[in-house]
């Protein structure tokens, strides 16, 4: 089975190579950068929606 990446419409350039791309394949959510795509980091569920929630109460502002 194929994996089906997904990435942000807020992508910063027209290439789609400034991105991150997430997807999910036997239970487990995989990251990995467009430009890097053979590094994947796997993580759960859990630990995406952990670090999402501190995204969005700008966590991690300054790193941006």
């Amino acid at each position: 089975m194929e994996i089906q990446w997904r990435k942000s419409s807020k992508s910063s350039n027209a290439e789609g190579s400034d991105c991150l791309e997430l997807a999910e394949h036997e239970g487990e959510i995989l990251l990995r950068e467009s430009d890097h795509p053979g590094v994947v980091v796997r993580t759960t569920r859990a630990k995406l929606r952990a670090f999402l929630g501190g995204a969005k109460e700008g966590e991690f502002d300054d790193l941006a």
